[in-house]
């Protein structure tokens, strides 16, 4: 799932985000056969699992410098380490992804492939996923 959210919710134009439970493709619906969210009329609701819950309030308010954080430097390197990013799941941590977006988040799970929290929109926390290899440089606090 966080890879399919992440595909959709990170070429969104930033402050558009998803509203789950709506149609995620064009006309047509899904490939046949593939269900992504809940269906028309439920209502999305985030893990609930112990740690899983929202920050304990807005992040920090400051945007740090782009040279502190880690990065992936040499070639070949395609994606973020799971084992380098771990620490930061329940901890604040600044990302910066590929395409140029760079934003609070607060995460809690980091998988092989793929990283799920909740990400600072400037007013409110939502509910993201995002694959390590779209991650160029983050930072933990």
């Amino acid at each position: 799932m966080c890879d399919y959210y992440d595909y959709y919710q990170m070429r969104q134009p930033f402050g558009q985000q998803f509203i789950p439970g709506g149609p995620p493709f064009g006309i047509g619906g899904p490939p046949f056969g593939q269900q992504f969210f809940p269906p028309f009329g439920q209502q999305f609701t985030p893990p609930s699992a112990p740690g899983a819950g929202q920050p304990p309030g807005p992040p920090p308010s400051f945007t740090p410098a782009q040279s502190q954080a880690q990065t992936l430097a040499g070639p070949g390197v395609l994606a973020v380490d799971p084992g380098a990013i771990r620490p930061c799941v329940r901890r604040f941590v600044y990302i910066w992804l590929d395409n140029g977006q760079q934003f609070w988040a607060w995460l809690v799970f980091v998988g092989r492939r793929s990283a799920a929290g909740w990400r600072w929109t400037g007013f409110r926390w939502v509910y993201f996923g995002v694959d390590l290899n779209r991650i160029e440089r983050f930072l933990c606090f």
